[in-house]
């Protein structure tokens, strides 16, 4: 039993380990002393013994490796969590509030008779209970949860809480393979893994980025600011607004609903900072609002922000930076 534990459910794709992962890893590492409890990191997969020692951060981890966990079914894998789950008996079970862990956590919940408090972005323990705290409506309300159960599950919004603490240069020593419920019969089967169109780049990887919003008008008005990212050896990321127009493909969109960076720099170019937008962006290392608003919202995590028209400060910001560039 492991009643003082704290489970995080890892999440792989094709054989990587998601940000997500390292994100819920260090949040429990931290919560830990709290509890008077283990981190544990469950890992479900075939052929995943190697990715397991990513973990190292957690004090053990727990492998279910079977070649019929090659790909993800939901059905299965909660099969599986459910019956390690129930023998376990964990005080706090971390689940990534993605696509994959939306289809576990809710079903965990009902099958185990454990509360779930859904779309966490914190969490902390005040005199041994779950204090949680969660966003509704795209972050336009924040609701604090106290959980009142003995076991907890959490689904944790990715891009909450920095990576970096749940990631260990040390491997992990503490493995243990454990069997688990997969040779049961499935409604469920894997048919296919359709993968987006590769796209000319790779927003999540750009150490620079400028982008643009609805403030820029109209599709012709964008090459000002393809000018500004030339001049800065920048590439050209999006709000939502632009993307849904059909100005930019959707590879090139920042938010909750788009791709989540973390560049060194963050020029946002008439993009009012709605919640689902801050998400995507708000960890990186500087960012810069240009926005005639002087209440946007952007301006409460820019670093540096610039009031004005975008049509007049952009072409003399181009023009700097290429004066200097060429000097």
């Amino acid at each position: 039993m492991a009643e003082h534990d704290i489970y995080v459910v890892a999440e792989q794709l094709e054989g990587q380990l998601s940000d997500v992962t390292f994100e819920m890893l260090g949040k429990a590492r931290a919560l830990a002393p709290l509890a008077g409890g283990r981190v544990v990191a469950v890992l479900l997969g075939s052929g995943v013994q190697d990715m397991a020692t990513k973990l190292g951060v957690a004090d053990h981890v727990l492998v279910v490796d079977d070649p019929a966990l090659q790909h993800f079914v939901p059905e299965r894998a909660e099969r599986v969590l459910r019956t390690l789950l129930q023998q376990e008996q964990p005080a706090l079970t971390m689940i990534a509030s993605t696509s994959m862990g939306m289809d576990l956590a809710a079903a965990l919940s009902a099958a185990l008779d454990w509360p779930l408090v859904a779309y966490c972005n914190d969490v902390r323990l005040e005199d041994g209970r779950v204090v949680a705290t969660s966003q509704m409506y795209g972050g336009k309300i924040a609701v604090e949860t106290v959980s009142e159960g003995q076991h907890t599950i959490l689904s944790i919004i990715a891009g909450v809480f920095p990576a970096a603490e749940g990631q260990s240069s040390a491997p992990a020593t503490s493995i243990q393979t454990v069997s688990g419920d997969v040779a049961g019969a499935a409604r469920m089967r894997f048919k296919g893994l359709s993968m987006p169109e590769a796209g000319d780049v790779d927003i999540t990887r750009a150490p620079l980025l400028v982008s643009v919003g609805r403030g820029i008008g109209s599709k012709d008005n964008i090459e000002l600011v393809e000018e500004l990212a030339g001049a800065l050896g920048a590439e050209l990321a999006a709000s939502r607004p632009i993307i849904d127009s059909g100005w930019l493909p959707k590879l090139r969109q920042v938010g909750k609903s788009g791709l989540t960076v973390k560049p060194k720099l963050y020029l946002a170019v008439g993009i009012s900072g709605a919640p689902e937008h801050l998400q995507g962006m708000k960890d990186a290392e500087l960012i810069i609002a240009i926005n005639s608003d002087a209440s946007a919202p952007i301006f409460e995590v820019a670093h540096y922000g610039i009031v004005g028209d975008l049509f007049d400060i952009v072409p003399a910001l181009t023009e700097q930076i290429a004066a200097v560039r060429s000097e």
